[in-house]
């Protein structure tokens, strides 16, 4: 029996290149897939920490002219993970982040550069390397959604398309005049295809196109169906609520084990036996005063710790800043020290202390 062969398509991946979430979903999926008898492979940028991880590398196709400039698409492994590798210097070969410059701002070219990483993986899709035409097609964030329109308007026969949405605050819309630039029909700017307010939608562009889209939970799929979590799509996402589900994130536990974390001072067995409890008790304890050594805060055993890593787009992250807030009004005990790493969209992550007066916590509720 043939094994289903899935192309995926991201602007990261663990542990190549790994900002957030998204890298840790589409570093572990195609490893747990592969144990269901399913092949997947993944397109990626070739960002200098990819095309310093590579293993054996193949050339599939050169690239004379594309977004500017030379450029090929490789076959690699890294570990086991199946890779197809973007390799244009003019658009990966940066130093700093996959999406901002290191004074915080976007990169100027993120359309082309992620226009790219789309058509080639549209490309692909439509059976451009005959030695792996996929059955399925799935985009991940705005990076890979132009890949679904590509395909659309394309006269060849297309593959099934999956979107999923990880943080549908960042959406990739850029000016109508970037469309000739991206290679995409004047036709395609229209309400039906990927035009979102007068611009070009990636997105939206993928959240239409898309056969099945699914997003990071049950939760998080129920709430980007209204106005406020919808942030602008909540309207199409409605209209495609039938071919939304939410499929809750893992974690890979090879990486994510307390008992072996590299980063954790005090640790600890998850598994349920004799003196389990105490153990996770003594280990809190310690890596409890390794947090507040580090944070600059008073070693103090029984004060009240609360951390909050979150974004500020989602509206589970909104309601529980404003529960902190009223905590931190009217608190219970004295004792009580509360940390928060958080950001708005299109901003950089931002610390702050919220047991003293001026934090970061204002900022977070306005």
């Amino acid at each position: 029996m043939k094994s289903l062969r899935v192309l995926s398509v991201a602007a990261e991946i663990y542990p190549l290149i790994k900002i957030g979430e998204l890298a840790d979903v589409t570093g572990a999926l195609p490893i747990a897939l592969k144990s269901e008898g399913v092949e997947v492979r993944t397109v990626v940028p070739g960002y200098p920490s990819v095309m310093n991880s590579l293993g054996l590398v193949e050339g599939v196709i050169h690239l004379p002219h594309f977004f500017g400039a030379e450029a090929r698409l490789l076959r690699a492994t890294s570990g086991e993970l199946g890779l197809f590798v973007l390799d244009a210097p003019h658009l990966f070969s940066r130093a700093g982040s996959p999406y901002h410059r290191a004074d915080g701002m976007d990169w100027p070219d993120n359309a082309l550069r992620f226009a790219a990483l789309a058509r080639i993986a549209a490309d692909i899709g439509l059976g451009f390397v005959s030695s792996f035409v996929p059955d399925i097609v799935h985009a991940h964030d705005w990076h890979a959604a132009l890949a679904l329109a590509y395909m659309h308007y394309s006269d060849r026969r297309r593959p099934a398309t999956v979107m999923t949405v990880h943080n549908l605050a960042y959406q990739g819309v850029f000016p109508q005049e970037m469309l000739a630039a991206i290679d995409l029909p004047p036709q395609s700017f229209n309400v039906h295809g990927v035009e979102y307010y007068g611009r070009i939608g990636f997105l939206k562009a993928g959240l239409y196109f898309a056969d099945r889209i699914t997003t990071v939970s049950p939760t998080y799929a129920r709430e980007i169906l209204n106005d406020e979590g919808g942030m602008g799509l909540g309207g199409l996402l409605r209209e495609r609520s039938c071919d939304l589900s939410g499929i809750l994130n893992g974690i890979d536990t090879s990486v994510w084990d307390p008992a072996t974390d590299p980063h954790i001072p005090g640790c600890f067995y998850t598994d349920v036996s004799s003196g389990f409890e105490s153990e996770v008790l003594q280990s809190r304890a310690t890596n409890k005063a390794a947090l507040q050594r580090r944070l600059g805060l008073q070693l103090a055993p029984d004060a009240l710790m609360l951390g909050v890593i979150s974004c500020q787009s989602t509206i589970t992250a909104r309601c529980t800043i404003r529960m902190i807030a009223k905590y931190r009004a009217d608190p219970p005990s004295p004792l009580n020290t509360v940390r928060s790493l958080g950001y708005a969209p299109g901003s950089r992550p931002r610390e702050g202390n919220l047991s003293r007066p001026s934090s970061l916590i204002n900022h977070l509720v306005d």
